[in-house]
């Protein structure tokens, strides 16, 4: 059986966020705290939210959300949620921010810690209804968690895990192309990147789901041919559009789930919290499109194919060389070593690998094994 199931409403032009305050009241949300992090709200972007809130009140504000957010922030932010006596959720920034904000509409509003609630404790079916609505207001390119699913969040015994429930989609999402121009190259660069790993990976996910190929395909498409100029000309507002659209279709996408690539990086992220999510995916991305190459002869799909077509290239064979050769023209570390990461970090990185909820989606079953010879190819 094949699941589809397209359930979240998007807002999606420049100055779109002058629909905050329709979107607030046509939720319910009349005592709002806004999860952020401390760099959005020096760039001046929470005043612009404010504006747009036009609240007549005191509104609640967490700036402290980490790079990687986890447990301990989600403490911290459920607790100014009911000290503020709040009824809602804005969530503006990065997957970072989105993705804490997601972890507090559930704790805030349920019992028991955030461990209980992660997929591989069997946290599905313990989250509700009761789940407090979220509107995402994303400020970059990248993780799409604007339209997702899940949240991607570390616990205090430092596994990185999934929050997942159809409950903890965004509300709607106020996708506003303006709010990301001054986003500076690296960060750019890491977030498409990331972006670029969602629509790629999901795509070659072994899912019956034509229109999340559609959507995969597409957003490939756009940022592939974006990424290199919203990174040299942050101004360029026709590359800004179509990375945030590039994006908000990789995880559109993702209810066909990921694979290796986000198994590992989830994992390895959870040893080290400094690491970027999407420098990790673009380094794994070609070791794993190599592994997943035999799956895709045996099931004689052409998905290799479809991609390169859809990048301009040849072949198959040229999709993860390509990607590696992006990497490096956007001027980002291109293998593991270059991050710190040594070969004594693998077992427990497999480990985390085989245990993640993204394995369990990848086209070809990876043993450790054939993980640890990912890493290598990765150094």
């Amino acid at each position: 059986m094949a699941l589809i199931n397209y359930i979240t409403q998007i807002q999606f032009e420049f100055g779109a966020i002058g629909l905050l305050r329709q979107e607030c009241e046509r939720f319910g949300i009349r005592r709002p705290l806004i999860v952020t992090d401390r760099g959005v709200k020096a760039a001046g972007i929470i005043d612009t939210v404010l504006d747009a809130l036009a609240h007549e009140g005191p509104v609640a504000l967490y700036d402290g959300t980490p790079s990687n957010p986890n447990e301990a922030a989600v403490r911290e932010a459920v607790a100014a949620y009911r000290e503020g006596n709040c009824d809602g959720i804005v969530a503006v920034g990065g997957g970072s921010s989105i993705d804490l904000a997601k972890g507090v509409a559930v704790c805030a509003t349920h019992d028991g810690p955030l461990q209980s609630f992660a997929v591989i404790e069997g946290g599905l079916d313990r989250i509700t209804s009761r789940t407090a609505p979220v509107i995402a207001v994303p400020t970059t390119a990248g993780t799409g968690s604007e339209v997702g699913r899940g949240a991607i969040l570390i616990l205090d015994d430092g596994r990185k895990v999934g929050v997942i429930s159809p409950f903890v989609v965004p509300k709607v999402a106020i996708c506003d192309p303006a709010l990301t121009m001054g986003l500076p190259p690296q960060l750019t660069a890491a977030t498409g990147m990331d972006a670029i790993a969602h629509c790629i990976e999901t795509f070659l996910a072994p899912a019956f789901n034509p229109p999340a190929d559609g959507i995969a395909l597409d957003g490939l498409w756009r940022a592939w041919r974006h990424i290199e100029r919203a990174t040299r000309d942050g101004s360029d507002r026709d590359a800004r559009l179509n990375m945030m659209s590039a994006s908000m279709q990789g995880a559109l996408a993702f209810q066909k789930g990921l694979g290796c690539v986000h198994s590992l990086s989830h994992s390895l992220g959870g040893i080290n919290p400094r690491l970027h999510h999407g420098t990790l995916n673009a380094i794994f991305l070609p070791a794993v499109i190599a592994f997943n190459e035999p799956a895709d002869s045996v099931r004689k799909e052409n998905k290799l194919d479809r991609l390169a077509q859809t990048m301009g290239l040849a072949s198959g064979a040229e999709v993860g060389p390509s990607v590696r050769a992006m990497t490096e023209r956007l001027g980002m570390p291109t293998g593991l070593a270059q991050l710190g990461v040594t070969r004594a970090m693998f077992p427990d990185i497999v480990r985390g690998a085989l245990k993640d909820h993204s394995h369990r989606t990848n086209p070809r079953v990876a043993s450790d094994t054939d993980y640890e010879a990912m890493l290598e190819a990765s150094m």
